[in-house]
């Protein structure tokens, strides 16, 4: 069993949900039950599933956890790229979506190593 603690992605995702959350503080109070609370899962579900993937016994299944925390990812950045477009206000777009992108980047790289070792 791994410590999901102690992945860096899953400090990142940490970092990356806590961000959302006070972006999405920050829109208009009709997104509430829209696009504020799809980030808001959104946020919380890539650590949370790089924390399920970990649990696993099986790098089959550690792997498509992280699929679906990547997944994840691009939600995220699919969406703040729609708020953005929209005119909602939050500060550090470019900051927020780059440390998206790194997090990206990382689990991809886990993936391709966990991919590369099965075979």
């Amino acid at each position: 069993m791994r410590d999901f603690r102690k992945f860096e992605i899953w400090n990142l995702g940490i970092e990356i949900a806590k961000d959302i959350y006070l972006i999405t503080k920050q829109f208009p109070k009709s997104e509430i039950y829209g696009i504020s609370s799809q980030l808001n899962r959104a946020g919380v579900s890539i650590p949370s599933n790089i924390a399920e993937g970990a649990s696993r016994t099986s790098e089959k299944d550690f792997k498509r956890f992280l699929e679906i925390a990547l997944g994840s990812c691009y939600e995220v950045e699919t969406q703040l790229i729609i708020a953005f477009e929209q005119k909602y206000s939050f500060e550090n777009y470019l900051k927020i979506i780059e440390k998206i992108q790194k997090e990206e980047k990382k689990i991809t790289s886990l993936i391709n190593k966990i991919r590369a070792n099965s075979y």
